[in-house]
């Protein structure tokens, strides 16, 4: 018993320490990251089932956004790079066409993520990926490689789903049919203020 103690007190020493440490390193910094942000009618029905998640298992992580595509996912930056991220967005942002999106039924990630399934069109995949290489090139932003393939989806609940609830929750939207299309115009940048996600600036392709 006095060991498991020991043990367990240690360990919140320890992950005290590494957020402390965190919270040091990110001073003065903003999280930001850049995606393709649905039209108000598909957000509008996303909402409905992020509600629908707060309400029975009070999942509240994927209401701080709006529904979206992540291509750069969050990233610490300090905030003087702000206005030269979002010129390196517009510039490369004037050389894209507008493509279509479909969304088509439901998927997971287990065991905590419910999602929107987004078919994986070549544009999608390619813009993607070409934003990524043009950002990191840059050398101003601190992104780092992504180490796991693209995996394009609109959260409807994730990391606060308990592990418990999952099953029960997927069997719900796995019976569940949707459909829609809309036409990418552009990509956003969106920062964290301390609570939710803001867009911020908004890059229109050609």
């Amino acid at each position: 018993m006095l060991i498991s103690t020991f043990c367990k007190k240690t360990a919140m020493k320890n992950k005290l320490s590494r957020a402390i440490a965190r919270d040091v390193y990110f001073y003065g910094m903003n999280m930001y990251f850049v995606a393709l942000v649905c039209p108000p009618e598909i957000d509008q029905q996303v909402l409905q089932w992020k509600l629908w998640m707060r309400e029975k298992y009070n999942c509240v992580i994927a209401l701080r956004s709006p529904a979206h595509i992540t291509l750069v996912p969050p990233f610490w930056m300090k905030p003087e790079l702000e206005s030269e991220l979002q010129q390196a967005l517009s510039h490369y942002s004037a050389s894209r066409d507008r493509f279509s999106i479909q969304l088509k039924d439901f998927s997971n990630f287990k065991p905590r993520v419910i999602f929107v399934n987004v078919i994986p069109g070549q544009q999608l995949v390619d813009l993607q990926k070409q934003l990524f290489d043009y950002l990191l090139s840059n050398g101003q932003f601190p992104l780092a490689k992504e180490d796991h393939p693209f995996h394009p989806h609109v959260t409807i609940a994730t990391r606060d789903l308990h592990k418990k609830s999952f099953q029960e929750a997927w069997a719900y939207f796995k019976e569940k049919k949707y459909e829609a299309k809309w036409m990418a115009a552009g990509i956003t940048l969106l920062r964290h203020n301390k609570k939710n996600w803001d867009a911020i600036a908004a890059s229109q392709f050609k």
